[in-house]
């Protein structure tokens, strides 16, 4: 298929969903949508045929734009972030892997999501079950293209979750990521850094070798943690520690780290030294923005999507001009109200090499990336044509 073949098919693609798919999902509230939409994925994954029809539609929706970043090789530079494909949440260890012993899917979208989208990361996995916030939890701004969730690192812990996916290794996608977050209420530096090495050591004993891996450092939409875990002392050692469970067992799979938005300028400088320092091979830029809920001022709920984007694109730029100022060996992966082409460019031009997004699916639909690549280069195109008619 031509190149301009295939974005005229994504234009219809992307008019479709927003005229009609998108209008009847909308009829639910987030909330709904969401919970409908975990259903339907927790379903698909037990369909062969779905998957290879996903597959396929993926070969005919992407086209080919392999990169470097963050330490290896990736088909695409665009990157489902983690929140969507991370699993039921659980009370206890024990009820989270006798539901594995039963055979239950406990992490809709495992299957099916990467086969339609291309590279996602799993998690955010802490080391034991968490049930997360009750009630209403997921909201959607229109006007801005934004959502809101207070989901509250919602998993079925490190240990379940990578005997799940051992016992499924080989059905994995070739590219995708695991997510491991600190666990919120967690005080203690050595009792975290503990719960971390034992959540890696979990994924890579069921012989679950991801492409890569993330820190995540920054959980806003938790009650318990609402300011994340970004103070320099801890953020080396959890991260210093992370890397030699990776070396110890001989393995090349590069560290990435998720860090939060609005930090101060200095924090995003010690940041990026220590990155370097201890191998972090790229920093995600950036998770939520902690803001009062949609429902209650008095609770805290992370915002992403176009409210997200100034915030997002401040932090990167921030962090890409340490990099350049000290030639530090850390890439910048841009998240934050990647929606479009057009913001996509703003944080191509800053540096960047590759994106993370979430909220593009709830507006775009599920061929989002697809889609934004496709106005990147008629975007660039127009641009260049623009360029050369003011020079003739």
């Amino acid at each position: 298929m031509s190149a301009k073949v295939k974005s005229a098919l994504l234009r219809a693609i992307g008019a479709a969903y927003q005229s009609l798919i998108r209008p009847l999902v909308f009829r639910a509230s987030a909330q709904n949508a969401h919970d409908k939409a975990i259903r339907l994925l927790r379903a698909l994954d037990g369909l062969p045929l779905a998957t290879a029809l996903a597959a396929a539609l993926h070969r005919l929706s992407f086209s080919d734009a392999a990169i470097k970043v963050g330490g290896l090789r990736l088909s695409q530079r665009l990157i489902l972030a983690a929140g969507l494909v991370k699993g039921d949440g659980f009370a206890d260890e024990e009820d989270a892997l006798l539901a594995v012993n039963q055979g239950r899917n406990i992490m809709p979208g495992w299957r099916i999501v990467p086969a339609l989208v291309g590279p996602v990361e799993f998690g955010s996995f802490t080391r034991f079950p968490r049930l997360g916030n009750p009630g209403t939890v997921v909201w959607r701004q229109e006007a801005t293209q934004s959502t809101q969730n207070r989901v509250g690192l919602r998993n079925p812990g490190a240990h379940a979750a990578a005997r799940f996916l051992g016992e499924r290794r080989s059905q994995l996608p070739k590219e995708f990521g695991i997510n491991i977050a600190v666990s919120p209420g967690v005080e203690d530096i050595n009792e975290q850094t503990r719960q971390v090495v034992e959540s890696v050591a979990f994924f890579l004993n069921a012989g679950v070798q991801p492409t890569w891996f993330t820190l995540n450092l920054s959980c806003p939409n938790t009650e318990d943690d609402p300011q994340g875990h970004q103070l320099e002392a801890e953020t080396s050692q959890l991260c210093g520690a992370f890397i030699d469970c990776l070396r110890a067992r001989e393995l090349e799979i590069p560290l990435w780290v998720k860090i939060s938005p609005g930090l101060a300028i200095e924090q995003y400088r010690r940041l990026m030294r220590l990155f370097d320092e201890v191998g972090v091979e790229a920093v995600i830029a950036t998770n939520t923005l902690a803001q009062p809920s949609a429902d209650d001022d008095a609770v805290q709920a992370g915002v992403g999507g176009g409210d997200l984007f100034p915030a997002a694109l401040d932090a990167v730029r921030q962090l890409l001009a340490e990099k350049q100022r000290h030639g530090y060996a850390v890439d910048v992966i841009a998240c934050g109200g990647l929606l479009d082409g057009a913001s996509f460019r703003q944080f191509l031009d800053l540096g960047v090499e590759a994106g993370q997004y979430w909220s593009a699916l709830v507006y775009r639909g599920p061929f989002a990336a697809a889609i934004i690549e496709s106005e990147l280069a008629e975007h660039d195109y127009e641009y260049e044509t623009v360029q050369r008619e003011s020079l003739a």
